[in-house]
């Protein structure tokens, strides 16, 4: 689904689209994934429903799963640099600067929600104030300037799944969630509606919802 919407929006077929989701039980790895940092071997993947991927975004091995809101940003942020005379008409997309917006949004529609969050420097993601990861991030840009991927918030996930995984290939970096830190976590509608509003604002867009015909995108 990103992929067919990318290209929409980098013929100028459709306008900047943010997905928001829940996925099932799912790792996956990134361009920088080490197989070692899965600990699960086969059976206990299967006896957990986990599902393992090998994706083309940043970053190392994550977790996906039920009560994780996941944003999938589909922006057009400039051309990669192909050539000198592609860097004289097209602006670079300036990668690191997307990723840090991206927490920037994030930690804005935390503090909205009544959570406390920082960035961390050297790191990528937000973090609660104690050091516990509360979004991991990855993102990929591709030569049209489109970004793919994104964010990945704990809502109200089942903690235990991340021992399965060395996340983000970190040692000893807890992760934690909304329902951790505030007791009960906020209806993930609600937490959704922080988040679109803080997009709005952090990157500049008039914030429209909109259902996504699935049809449209069969499983692959």
């Amino acid at each position: 689904m990103q992929e067919a919407l990318a290209v929409q929006i980098g013929a100028g077929g459709r306008p900047p689209t943010l997905l928001l989701l829940e996925h099932p039980h799912t790792y996956t790895f990134g361009r920088r994934g080490q197989a070692v940092n899965l600990l699960w071997n086969d059976r206990e993947l299967a006896s957990r429903g986990v599902r393992v991927y090998w994706v083309d975004r940043g970053g190392d091995v994550t977790y996906h799963g039920p009560g994780q809101l996941v944003g999938y940003p589909l922006l057009p942020l400039g051309h990669a640099q192909a050539s000198k005379a592609a860097a004289e008409q097209l602006p670079q997309a300036d990668y690191l600067g997307y990723l840090r917006k991206l927490e920037r949004m994030l930690i804005t529609a935390l503090q909205e929600l009544g959570v406390g969050a920082v960035q961390l420097p050297g790191l990528t993601g937000v973090w609660s104030p104690a050091g516990a990861k509360l979004a991991a991030i990855g993102v990929k840009v591709d030569a049209g300037g489109i970004s793919r991927h994104g964010f990945a918030l704990n809502v109200s996930p089942d903690i235990s799944y991340w021992e399965g995984i060395i996340g983000c290939g970190l040692h000893d970096t807890p992760s934690t969630s909304l329902a951790e830190l505030l007791g009960n976590a906020p209806p993930m509608e609600r937490v959704i509606q922080a988040v679109v509003r803080s997009f709005g604002e952090i990157f500049e867009y008039e914030m429209t919802l909109q259902a996504i015909d699935r049809e449209l995108f069969p499983p692959v």
